[in-house]
């Protein structure tokens, strides 16, 4: 990444972490995973209790079935100690991780039924966060070598956000805004409420918005791209524009802002999008429509 395109990307809050972090602290991840066991109920899991005694061990692995990037093993591995606080497990590919089918991902030794109590949520957590990662990963690499970036949207499970935009992070994707506090966006329907005045919501924005906070208009049109410049709008959102139209808007904007390509973008069509100029292409396709990366918990 050029050092221009890095500043860039600062001045938008948007630099690629040098190391994958995962976004809840401790206890935080203590009462999620807590309250994914209690909702499947598995302190009475009549199935393992009425089958396996209570003093069996046993020996098990999680296993990719299919090729995908990995996300979601810290909360997978919370569920199996705590259920099973002796339990001993060894990561074998961390959160980011490419891995191909039939690879071991990690290792787990403990009482049996506190592996087979937890093994579902743990699994529902990583393959959900691993299909999210995945996609987000096919996206970068359909795009590599055009210079644009793949974000996510605010289009996520709710209460689950922050780990569904970290997923994203870990499929080589960027964040957009993290809630509605973080930036302001100004679309169609909040231009409706001005009668459809660019400048005046954009100067509105600057007067109320706190300072640092960057201002995006979402534009339909090309003349909705001209007031936008006009107004200074640091981002220009380019909705549902067919290629020669966004083609044209990247030109009007001439790097008078940072642009986005958003709107029912799929893997068919974003390296056309990514090769009209755009700076950003936005995906909700990322969280709302990921499908599950297969994962199993073999045991020996």
């Amino acid at each position: 990444m050029s050092k221009r395109r890095e500043s860039e990307l600062a001045a938008h809050g948007l630099v690629r972490e040098e190391g994958l972090r995962f976004p809840l602290t401790k206890k935080e991840l203590t009462a999620i995973v807590a309250a994914a066991l209690l909702e499947d109920d598995t302190r009475h899991d009549i199935t393992t209790a009425a089958t396996v005694t209570s003093n069996r061990r046993a020996r098990c692995n999680v296993v990719a079935r299919q090729a995908g990037v990995l996300a979601g093993l810290p909360l997978g591995c919370e569920a199996f100690e705590q259920l099973n606080p002796a339990v001993t497990i060894r990561i074998e590919h961390a959160d980011g991780t490419h891995v191909e089918p039939q690879t071991p991902v990690m290792f787990l030794s403990g009482h049996a039924r506190g592996l087979l109590s937890a093994e579902r949520v743990a699994l529902n957590f990583i393959q959900r966060l691993s299909g999210i990662a995945t996609m987000t990963a096919r996206y970068v690499e359909a795009i590599a070598g055009t210079g644009a970036h793949i974000l996510d949207t605010r289009k996520t499970t709710p209460l689950l956000r922050r780990l569904e935009k970290y997923a994203v992070r870990a499929g080589g994707g960027l964040n957009h805004r993290m809630d509605l506090a973080s930036a302001v966006l100004i679309k169609d329907n909040h231009l409706a409420a001005v009668d459809g005045d660019v400048a005046l919501a954009v100067s509105r924005a600057r007067a109320l918005a706190p300072a640092g906070i960057k201002i995006e208009v979402e534009c339909d049109t090309l003349e909705q791209v001209r007031a936008a410049i006009g107004a200074g709008a640091d981002i220009i959102m380019l909705d549902n524009m067919q290629l020669m139209e966004l083609r044209e808007a990247v030109k009007l904007v001439d790097g008078q802002a940072v642009t986005e390509a958003s709107g029912g973008i799929t893997l068919d069509t974003v390296r056309f999008i990514a090769e009209t100029g755009v700076d950003w292409i936005s995906v909700g396709a990322l969280t709302h429509s990921a499908p599950a990366l297969d994962l199993a918990l073999d045991f020996d």
